[in-house]
């Protein structure tokens, strides 16, 4: 088995003038113990050695990918599982997108991390093609995106949440023209035939089961939602054993958002 986790640790894991909550995050990756780990906001790591220290912390060797705009990504990976390829996208990400191949029994698995753009849908559409362009330039056909995607799920009627947030964090989930609810970043992934690896796992299970923001840290521009993901290809899908969002005491303070782990039977 191989297990994937995505998590938006929120500005590195500390708080300006506030609280260090990077022992926590420790904590819940030691506890979960992924061997293949998607985090964004890394706020800081690209330098003094931050990354490092953290990655040697939990065991895992990072993949940092850095940002020109906003804060890097990373992809970590747990020993003995072998990286055959790994390094940054090298698009204009707000954020960034950090792509690494990992050999696995059943062949090699490509995993891109990555946070897409908070503030626009039509941007966060255009960085979603980049990255279905990386995906499909994967040496084999397991592929799997992890991220804050800041993007709703197209499947679901959004309406009466949104209506219940402030305007100015309403609008990041509304199109400019005409003012539908945005959700044309998870349905062009959707359309490139990745699979959404929560519901497509969960059945039947009720929405709110599946919502990653906001935790009890806090996140007044959230209003109970489904932003982070991991979705993957045909030949991931089936072979998805469990996916879910890690809520307990300590992730509840961890991050304003929370992880979201799947297992992969390979």
């Amino acid at each position: 088995m191989l297990r994937v986790m995505t998590w938006n640790i929120r500005t590195g894991g500390r708080d300006r003038g506030g609280s260090d909550r990077l022992d926590r995050v420790v904590q819940v990756v030691d506890q979960q113990a992924p061997d293949v780990l998607a985090l964004q906001e890394l706020r800081g790591f690209d330098r003094a050695g931050l990354m490092a220290a953290v990655a040697d912390r939990v065991g895992m060797t990072p993949h940092l990918a850095r940002s020109c705009f906003g804060q890097p990504v990373a992809v970590l990976v747990r020993p003995p599982y072998r990286v055959l390829a790994a390094g940054p996208l090298r698009r204009p990400f707000h954020h960034a997108a950090a792509r690494v191949v990992v050999s696995t029994p059943a062949g090699p698995l490509t995993v891109v991390g990555t946070h897409l753009y908070p503030y626009s849908g039509g941007r966060r559409r255009m960085e979603v093609d980049w990255l279905v362009a990386a995906l499909r330039r994967a040496p084999g056909p397991m592929t799997l995106l992890a991220g804050d995607l800041n993007s709703l799920d197209p499947t679901v009627d959004h309406t009466a949440r949104l209506d219940g947030l402030p305007a100015l964090y309403k609008r990041r989930h509304l199109r400019r023209r005409g003012g539908a609810v945005d959700t044309r970043a998870v349905a062009r992934l959707l359309a490139a035939d990745l699979v959404d690896l929560w519901p497509s796992a969960n059945g039947d299970a009720p929405e709110a089961a599946g919502l990653t923001v906001p935790t009890r840290f806090g996140g007044a521009e959230f209003a109970g939602m489904r932003l982070d993901y991991l979705l993957g290809s045909r030949a991931v899908a089936e072979r998805v054993r469990d996916c879910r969002v890690i809520r307990d005491a300590t992730t509840d303070t961890a991050s304003d958002h929370y992880p979201l782990l799947v297992t992969i039977d390979l």
